[in-house]
């Protein structure tokens, strides 16, 4: 296997990190805090590294991928924005260990939004930017890399959103560099709109790009410590609550509405889907709050919310849902496992996924009852390829696998068991706030062992790579010529 142009790709990718870290360089340095040393720093190591890279490999700039390439490219990636991305917590003055600078790093870059800071409010804006900006990129990157490269990789049934333009995997990288600058237009005039709106509602500028930018990644990093609880407002959670679903829904739509307005988008059965499990959620929670001497408006309100935050895999908060009783609590542990759609920021099993596990499982049921029926499993009224059935059967095995093994990895460091499984659930599906005093809506993971957040780490790109793309690394075959 040729390293050269991976090598050329993620020394470019680490100039470009290096520029962005300019940035909350210069907010710091308009608000006059002293860590904008920090992010000129950062910004410097990371493009010499990146510079060593990207001149080293220079020759291989015009080679095309093949498969096995794409897979380590794809993991390279990730993992080095990571490393890279925790330099500036390292430096600054919020004087993190290296685990925790690579854990919000970590949590960052994935879209999961869980966090070791618990002063946010007296934390620099530098540092609080630069958190939204991570996730900010990590939504876009998760964008690209959803409907440009695990089509053609075969990952969890999403060969289901294979266009012509990713036919072969020689194209992955031109395509995907076309495909990245249409969905980032989107994803631009997207934050900005919601930048305006919330600044509109009330939320001062700096608070309402950083939550802009967290929301449409469905992220969930907040500038506060009570998160979206501090601004108590009514109106900024309608905005929120409507960015993250904007997040949550396929930004291939998005980019089709000039030419065939929202028909795509309506017509999509994964969209409907999502909606009709949003709407039902939110109702049964709502009826639960209200028995429970709640209000029914405030219900309403908190259900509402909180659920679409949590199936998003946002992780806002506007309340401490672990205080709701035992049902709505389980439900949105529950619900961690879901995600949005495919296409979107989200993660998690996402919608599409479970459309084909719901419509095979029909199937057999329909196998069982006329053994000699042809039945014929579709999606999107169209059949499901056999090959695509397989794949998303091994993704959900592996996933509750993953998950299974990372709650008893947590449990065996002397957790709780709330706070393994839903930390574990958490992670997997890059959700944020888990359950339980330590790390639920109004905690933090930093009490967690060091070695715990490495494995939570671990499993935060495990899930936002979707877990096939690391395990392939683990194959003898993989490194055979």
């Amino acid at each position: 296997m040729k390293f050269a142009p991976i090598i050329y790709l993620i020394g470019m990718l680490l100039c470009i990190l290096s520029l962005f870290m300019l940035i909350p360089a210069l907010v710091d340095w308009f608000y006059g805090s002293r860590d904008w040393p920090a992010f000129i720093a950062s910004s410097l190591t990371t493009l010499i590294v990146g510079g060593a890279l990207f001149l080293s490999a220079r020759g291989s700039a015009t080679e095309h991928l093949e498969l096995r390439q794409a897979f380590l490219l794809t993991n390279s990636a990730w993992i080095s924005i990571a490393l890279f991305g925790s330099l500036p917590f390292l430096f600054s003055d919020i004087n993190m260990s290296i685990t925790d600078a690579i854990f919000e790093s970590t949590s960052g870059i994935t879209t999961t939004g869980a966090t070791v800071i618990d002063t946010l409010d007296s934390t620099s804006h530098g540092i609080l930017i630069w958190r939204a900006l991570l996730q900010w990129l990590g939504g876009v990157g998760i964008i690209v890399m959803a409907l440009a490269i695990l089509p053609m990789l075969s990952i969890g049934g999403m060969q289901l959103f294979k266009t012509e333009s990713y036919e072969t995997p020689d194209k992955v990288v031109p395509k995907a560099a076309s495909f990245a600058a249409g969905i980032s237009i989107v994803y631009i005039t997207l934050t900005t709109a919601w930048a305006f709106m919330l600044w509109g509602a009330g939320m001062p500028i700096f608070d309402s790009v950083a939550h802009a930018m967290t929301t449409l990644a469905t992220g969930g990093y907040s500038t506060k410590s009570l998160s979206l609880a501090a601004f108590n407002s009514s109106t900024i959670e309608i905005i929120i609550i409507f960015g993250m679903i904007v997040g949550s829904l396929p930004f291939v739509h998005y980019l089709s509405i000039t030419k065939n307005g929202w028909q795509n988008l309506i017509k999509d059965d994964q969209v409907r889907w999502f909606f009709i499990l949003i709407i039902s959620a939110v109702l049964i929670i709502t009826i639960y709050l209200n028995l429970n001497n709640i209000p029914y408006l405030d219900a309403l309100r908190l259900a509402s919310f909180n659920v679409i935050s949590i199936i998003s895999g946002t992780g806002f908060g506007t309340s401490d849902f672990n205080n709701w009783g035992g049902f709505p609590t389980t439900l949105l542990l529950i619900l961690m496992f879901v995600g949005g759609c495919a296409g979107s920021t989200t993660c998690g099993l996402r919608m599409a996924r479970i459309q084909v596990l719901v419509a095979n499982a029909k199937a057999q049921i329909s196998k069982l009852i006329r053994p000699h029926a042809v039945v014929v499993s579709y999606y999107n009224q169209k059949p499901i390829p056999e090959n695509v059935a397989e794949s998303v059967m091994g993704f959900f095995f592996l996933y509750i696998i993953s998950f299974a093994i990372l709650a008893c990895l947590l449990g065996g460091l002397g957790l709780d068991l709330i706070t393994s499984i839903s930390g574990a659930a958490s992670a997997i599906g890059n959700v944020g706030p888990g359950l339980g005093d330590i790390i639920g809506p109004s905690g933090s993971y930093k009490s967690i062992p060091d070695i715990g957040k490495l494995f939570l780490c671990a499993g935060m790109i495990l899930g936002r790579l979707e877990i096939f793309a690391i395990l392939v690394m683990f194959s003898p075959l993989f490194w055979k010529n």
